[in-house]
């Protein structure tokens, strides 16, 4: 009997990830797959957090949505895409699928993401791919050494050095984004 083999392509593989890793997120980055684990109770806290902070801030009343792990279709390679954990995108985005639930970068106003045990995907793929994107702000609460970093402005496909703040310190989102809000770095990194 003969055995028909059938190359997986990238896209597949992520694909197959994704079914048998329920809770997982599954990435494409450099065309490198990235599996990340599901997120911790203080992790999870620092998310639904943004989403209060945002929604005080008045962003839906400014014309955008924040959200949770919706798909951002990167420039990078053809079939890279990141799962951003929360991202304040303009409140028509839903006008700008790609494919496989990710959206064009030209609608997302702010990334954050939450560092976890793959913490150095989020401080150097993710950093290159979303500047290349030209994501305007990308906030990394970075758990692993206890900070908050912000880059800003990509320029030319990268973003300059970050500006980093420290427990005690609130980190301010940019006007680029649309709404005037100030984030404790302190909460970001516990929760709550």
């Amino acid at each position: 009997m003969a055995v028909v083999q059938h190359e997986l392509t990238m896209s597949e593989a992520a694909d197959l990830l994704s079914s048998a890793l329920p809770g997982h997120r599954v990435e494409i980055l450099q065309g490198r797959l990235t599996v990340t684990p599901p997120p911790d109770g203080s992790h999870a806290l620092a998310l639904t957090w943004l989403v209060v902070a945002f929604d005080r801030a008045g962003a839906r009343k400014a014309g955008l949505r924040y959200v949770q792990g919706v798909g951002l279709w990167l420039p990078t390679l053809p079939q890279d895409f990141a799962i951003p954990d929360f991202a304040v995108v303009d409140e028509d985005f839903r006008d700008a699928h790609v494919r496989k639930n990710c959206y064009a970068p030209n609608v997302f106003r702010l990334v954050v993401e939450v560092t976890s045990s793959n913490w150095s995907d989020d401080l150097g793929p993710k950093v290159e791919c979303y500047a290349q994107a030209g994501i305007p702000v990308y906030v990394i609460v970075d758990r692993k050494h206890d900070e908050v970093l912000l880059y800003q402005d990509p320029v030319d496909g990268k973003y300059a050095k970050p500006q980093h703040y420290k427990r005690g310190q609130s980190v301010p989102v940019p006007e680029v984004v649309g709404v005037a809000l100030e984030l404790s770095v302190d909460t970001l990194l516990d929760g709550d």
